[in-house]
């Protein structure tokens, strides 16, 4: 079985891939002979994938065991709350999301510009078999493309998808543009989470894990921006355009799978090596993963949500109050809080 790959394998692409393309702008990944749509760069890496979480399992390890279900619950605004909004031509909340969320997908392309550490030297074991010894050899480059494409090659990636799935639901511009936050992932205050090994190691790990809250985030949000743009009763003079947005998003989140598996592999492989310390000795990679990601999750299913609404919340009513009938949307509106 095959457990080391070359950068050239990993950044693969099936053979015969009709290019994809949208409101004639190219991006990436592709179309099979039979039509089925196929993730960029997946031919090596999806291979790698599976041998790597074989190779784990074969000496005791597994992925990571979390997934998407970790964030379930009531959401700030749920998706019959966005019709609400949209049946009463209030659009430009959802319009800001859809910005917003290609706008920090974009952000992702730095896993393809950055240099990052070689785990090798601080983890015990041999791990140029494993995933995360191929990190830096086209796993985070195939990564960081996914998300922000090739403009220098006129290959949008997640980014330019999300840009065009709200032109189609919307229309061009309808809208002044908007910024994401500047800070999507958990917020550290510059503490040592895991003061037992080398600072730039610690950013290594915290970066993987902070990714896979932020994929299991995104998926929620992507499966409620496809419910919303296949609702019949919004977007009713666009319903076409609006089916193929969803339609791009499906897409999109099926290259994000990749991502997910790719994550939880390289996790669960931290768990099995043995990390050298600072001071000189040794700490079991587990009992370093885990200590993060319990942190990690409760800021991701606690507090960062609650937060979240606190914020949102007189938002939205201030939205809702630009609306020439403010108390019957807003009664509308808190009718389906869930």
């Amino acid at each position: 079985m095959q457990l080391i790959y070359s950068e050239d394998e990993l950044m693969s692409d099936h053979p015969d891939l009709s290019p994809h393309l949208v409101l004639g702008q190219r991006v990436h990944g592709g179309f099979l002979p039979d039509g089925r749509y196929q993730p960029p760069r997946a031919l090596g890496r999806e291979e790698a994938f599976e041998a790597w979480t074989s190779s784990l399992e074969s000496h005791g390890g597994k992925v990571y065991p979390v997934d998407a279900s970790l964030l379930e619950g009531l959401r700030v605004i749920n998706v019959p709350q966005q019709r609400v909004l949209l049946r009463n031509g209030l659009g430009r909340w959802f319009w800001n999301q859809l910005t917003v969320t290609g706008k920090i997908e974009a952000r992702g392309r730095l896993l393809a510009e950055a240099t990052f550490p070689d785990l090798q030297p601080v983890i015990v074991e041999d791990i140029s078999d494993m995933a995360i010894g191929h990190l830096g050899k086209g796993l985070l480059l195939a990564h960081g493309l996914d998300e922000g494409g090739s403009p220098e090659a006129g290959i949008g990636g997640h980014d330019v998808m999300w840009f065009l799935a709200r032109d189609l639901a919307f229309g061009a511009d309808p809208y002044p543009d908007v910024e994401p936050p500047e800070n999507i992932a958990r917020p550290e205050a510059s503490a040592r989470l895991m003061p037992e090994i080398p600072i730039e190691i610690e950013g290594l790990v915290s970066l993987l894990t902070n990714l896979l809250i932020i994929e299991f985030r995104a998926e929620l949000g992507f499966a409620e921006s496809q419910a919303i743009l296949r609702s019949p009763d919004v977007f009713v003079d666009r319903r076409d355009e609006a089916e193929l947005a969803a339609e791009i998003i499906e897409r999109i989140r099926t290259d994000e799978l990749i991502h997910v598996t790719s994550l939880c592999l390289y996790l669960g492989e931290l768990c099995t090596v043995t990390f050298r310390t600072v001071d000189g000795g040794t700490i079991a990679g587990r009992e370093l993963i885990d200590r993060y990601w319990e942190g990690l999750a409760r800021w991701a299913t606690v507090e960062q949500p609650q937060a979240m609404g606190d914020r949102v919340r007189p938002e939205v009513e201030a939205y809702i109050a630009t609306h020439d009938e403010p108390a019957r949307v807003q009664a509308e509106f808190d009718a389906v809080a869930g």
